[in-house]
């Protein structure tokens, strides 16, 4: 079966994909393999997906390569915008359906999963709208030549996103690929397929050609091995983990050269100063931190506050994360729901064990919440040192580690003593202090009182570890077009 028939608490009953998406048809896995997709807070099967192989890549390779050297080589960048404006105004007219998927799948709060689809089609529709404004230069040299400069796609483009935000990375990365004329095969997560999914009958809907974006089912470990190494893809963009990254960096490298872009691991400083409006930073850094079950590349899990309101600030703090309502995602009062799989929750509460064997203090949380579901209470560790794996390495859920600084420059040092640099924030009403530390911050993005301010139009990526390249605004474009120089010589030009 290509389709399964799913009822949710907000849309009832309707009909969800089940199947590879190639083509522009459902279809299912040459082996014909599936596997069940769970409901994290109820730790039910919602139903079973066609699984991706290696031979399933290698077909939805060959129906790219096809559409990106035939029909869609003809659309002009004019109609190729409003392919994408048009499945932008999909998403907001299916709203409803992609956010509850996207809570059935992923158990975040369904205010939360209206959020992403709004935001999925903002990324989408300002692409959209920069597809017929990707332009070449004229370069003068010498009086007998002219030369010119022209932007072109990649071609065929391999991508695989990660479960933490299905929507909003399947949007991310098929907007500026789209937008530059490439045709795309993109897998989804194995633990959310299912909003990837319903995107793909949207694509359809829409009126893509056939063959131009192609969605898969499968596990890293095969169809992402697949992809990353495959001699037909041109480009291939990764976003997880900061080892996996690693892999998929050999793996293109070991395969065609392949271009790679990689959105990584964080473990982002969240700095408060003494001067900061306290009840404000309170807020943002909570937001910062348990945003999304605190499965969030660029969480602030690394708190930092100046000493002479340290104190206040961790009573207070404790408080308003105690004060943050988990349960059911469908309930309109949900902040926090569960974590996405067993396998996650497992791994937060074994880091949150280390946390306590090496002799941090927990301050809040620091257990399961209810008896089903993958819940774990919002958890905050203090006397914490350097040294220890809750503050070095990133938990990727509701756990954070808080510290006291006395000086700024502490606060900076103590900010990039990490591997990673995705993102981080101050909190200040000092404008100078705000640029000062911005500027100094090892991170690619940086907010200044606020957090996880996130918006298509502004870059978005990481220093050392945390990856290479940049999602979104109009950098992200870099990454999935190439510079053609055209040199030409006047006929009458006599020979140098």
């Amino acid at each position: 079966m290509l389709f399964s028939h799913i009822e949710t608490p907000l849309t009832g009953k309707y009909e969800q994909p089940t199947g590879l998406f190639i083509n522009n048809q459902f279809v299912s896995g040459v082996d014909k393999q599936t596997f069940d997709t769970i409901n994290p807070a109820t730790e039910e099967v919602i139903c079973a997906v066609q699984e991706a192989t290696e031979k399933d890549v290698d077909h939805a390779v060959e129906a790219a390569r096809k559409a990106f050297e035939g029909e869609w080589s003809k659309v002009t960048p004019e109609n190729r915008g409003r392919l994408l404006t048009r499945l932008a105004d999909l998403f907001l007219e299916n709203i409803d359906i992609l956010a509850a998927i996207e809570s059935l799948d992923n158990g975040k709060a369904i205010s939360m999963s209206k959020a992403d689809v709004t935001g999925a089609a903002g990324c989408l529709r300002f692409y959209g709208g920069f597809a017929d404004k990707i332009e070449g230069r004229t370069i003068e040299t010498v009086p007998e030549t002219f030369n010119y400069t022209r932007k072109e796609p990649l071609g065929v483009v391999g991508q695989i996103i990660p479960w933490n935000f299905p929507l909003q990375m399947w949007a991310w990365k098929i907007g500026p690929a789209i937008c530059c004329g490439n045709t795309v095969v993109i897998k989804s997560a194995e633990q959310t397929p299912l909003s990837a999914l319903m995107a793909a009958k949207l694509v359809r809907d829409a009126g893509f050609p056939a063959g131009v974006i192609n969605v898969l089912s499968g596990f890293g470990k095969t169809a992402g091995a697949a992809i990353a190494s495959h001699m037909d893809i041109d480009k291939v963009a990764f976003t997880g983990s900061t080892a996996i990254g690693r892999t998929v960096m050999k793996a293109a490298a070991n395969s065609n050269l392949k271009l790679c872009t990689l959105e990584l691991g964080g473990k982002s400083p969240n700095i408060v100063f003494n001067d900061a409006d306290i009840d404000n930073a309170i807020s943002w850094v909570n937001f910062g931190i348990y945003f999304n079950h605190g499965q969030c590349c660029c969480a602030g899990s690394r708190v930092y506050v100046q000493e002479g309101i340290y104190d206040k600030f961790l009573a207070r703090f404790k408080e308003r994360a105690e004060a943050n309502k988990l349960g059911d995602p469908f309930h309109p009062d949900t902040f926090q729901g569960p974590q996405v799989s067993q396998l996650q929750f497992d791994r937060i509460m074994g880091y949150i064990e280390a946390g306590k064997k090496e002799g941090a203090t927990v301050v809040t949380g620091g257990e399961r919440w209810g008896t089903q579901g993958y819940f774990i209470k919002p958890t905050i560790f203090s006397d914490v040192t350097p040294e220890m794996s809750i503050t070095r390495e990133e938990i990727f859920g509701p756990v954070c580690t808080i510290s006291k600084f006395k000086t700024e420059e502490e606060a900076i040092k103590l900010g990039n003593d990490t591997m990673y640099g995705l993102a981080g924030a101050v909190h200040t009403r000092d404008l100078n202090t705000a640029i000062r530390v911005s500027n100094a911050l090892r991170a690619g993005t940086v907010w200044v009182n606020q957090y996880n301010a996130l918006h298509h139009q502004l870059p978005f990526g990481g220093y050392k570890q945390s990856g290479i390249g940049r999602e979104l605004g109009e950098a992200a474009l870099e990454h999935y077009s190439q510079t053609k120089t055209v040199a030409i010589r006047f006929g009458d030009a006599p020979f140098a």
